[in-house]
């Protein structure tokens, strides 16, 4: 559907015109379409994605509404561990290959519905969609999650990760070795701007409205032939950050075929576990720490590269 811009609309961004044009469609079913470059604005033969993007005289949006899906929150039997429980909040392992929550291209089968079948309750912040989901893992990263189970503590844990009280760390395999054994990666992180589906780092002097600050601290763990182990920690948390800036010093996560990292070790997906958190406890007070072994395939992995 091809609609032209009038007069009167311009200054508005392009998601809200939208809805103002397709009153019956959530803001974010308009916002997945232009995420998946399904609809677009057209302005001098050049097509924006953002839904931010500010409409100017003689722009054309050409919009594809996508059926809307049905997400399910039911409780399945979903595959994970819960390595630590109490009345406010639970430590989980999620297994690589699992959703955290359910999204359009991604109903059911989630995190949150195996959540739902295990864990009595859950905080309500996020809504029914992301009960009890205070932080995110991307779907090929396994590893430790923070689980609130009341309102209290979802708040409490999450202004932990954004303070940086809450620590979190990774063990990732690279292709090759970064030149330090132990360092800093900073840059900013954006939409890649020729892929929209996935992330890219940019120096810290450009000026590109959307980008984000982000600083990811590394640690050389043990070194192979050909790759490294490296342990990772966040001082920002930025969509796909450890993946992007490993990609950005050239040594990307083996397995992360986003990012270029080398198809090996038969992987179904990027070699990056969140193996370590601690944090405050909410109510207590006390200092908790949880720390998993790395999966068993992972550990197959190292062994053959020690040898």
């Amino acid at each position: 559907m091809e609609i032209l811009v009038e007069n009167e609309e311009v200054g508005k961004r392009l998601d809200v015109f939208l809805l103002g044009r397709f009153p019956n469609l959530s803001r974010s079913n308009i916002q997945n379409n232009l995420k998946r470059e399904n609809s677009f604005l057209l302005r001098k033969g050049k097509k924006f994605f953002k839904p931010g993007e500010i409409l100017k005289r003689g722009d054309v949006v050409f919009f594809n509404p996508l059926e809307p899906k049905e997400v399910s929150t039911k409780p399945q039997d979903v595959p994970f561990e819960i390595v630590y429980e109490d009345d406010d909040l639970a430590v989980v392992n999620k297994p690589q290959g699992v959703v955290v929550h359910p999204c359009l291209s991604c109903p059911e089968g989630t995190l949150v519905n195996g959540l739902l079948l295990k864990i009595k309750n859950l905080s309500s912040i996020n809504g029914e969609i992301r009960p009890g989901i205070v932080h995110r893992l991307d779907k090929q990263t396994c590893g430790l999650m923070l689980i609130a189970k009341n309102d209290f503590a979802h708040a409490n844990l999450s202004k932990q990760i954004s303070e940086k009280t809450c620590k979190r760390k990774y063990l990732g395999l690279i292709e090759g070795a970064f030149k330090q054994p132990e360092g800093s990666i900073e840059t900013l992180i954006g939409r890649d701007r020729k892929d929209r589906k996935k992330m890219a780092a940019f120096p810290l002097s450009d000026t590109t409205k959307g980008l984000k600050r982000a600083k990811t601290n590394y640690r050389m763990v043990e070194y192979f032939s050909g790759y490294s182990l490296v342990e990772f920690s966040l001082e920002t948390g930025r969509t796909h950050q450890i993946r992007v800036h490993s990609k950005f010093l050239n040594h990307p996560i083996v397995g992360d075929l986003t990012y270029d990292g080398p198809k090996k070790f038969g992987l179904s997906g990027q070699f990056l576990c969140a193996y370590k958190i601690s944090f405050i406890h909410p109510r207590t007070k006390e200092n908790l720490e949880f720390k998993i072994q790395l999966p068993e395939n992972f550990l197959k992995i190292l062994n053959n590269l020690k040898k």
